[in-house]
């Protein structure tokens, strides 16, 4: 059976990359680890590592991709929270067994080779949940 072992990162979506790192790294002195554009998701991540997990700042880099879309909706804030899997694929097959409704039926892989899936907000009470296999 399929298990979460972490929390891997809450992500947050922001409008402007330099002032919310003013408050992350400069203002709480949570380091940079990294900042990555990730063209597949149209969207510039920056990557700052807190006690075995993360939080990542999420920025879109297009007007009409899915996190622009988001924040026109919704404004900035939390975007998701990413829980890390042992198996991604059972987890989804257990999810779909018990009718969760998911955004990504199948895992995706990123440039990193990290598998991931996402699973429909309205599944879990209007939190987006993002897994994600190492």
């Amino acid at each position: 059976m399929p298990t979460i072992k972490a929390i891997n990162h809450v992500a947050v979506v922001v409008e402007d990359m330099d002032a919310s790192l003013s408050f992350w790294r400069d203002a709480l002195g949570i380091e940079l680890h990294e900042m990555r554009d990730v063209p597949a998701e149209q969207s510039r991540v920056a990557f700052l590592p807190l006690a075995g997990a993360e939080v990542e700042l999420v920025m879109p880099t297009t007007e009409d991709s899915g996190i622009a879309k988001y924040l026109a909706k919704r404004g900035p804030g939390m975007h998701h929270i990413c829980l890390e899997v042992d198996d991604i694929e059972g987890m989804l097959a257990q999810l779909r067994a018990k009718n969760i409704r998911l955004i990504n039926e199948e895992p995706r892989t990123g440039a990193d080779g990290r598998k991931y899936a996402f699973v429909h907000p309205q599944a879990s009470g209007g939190v987006l949940v993002e897994l994600y296999q190492l």
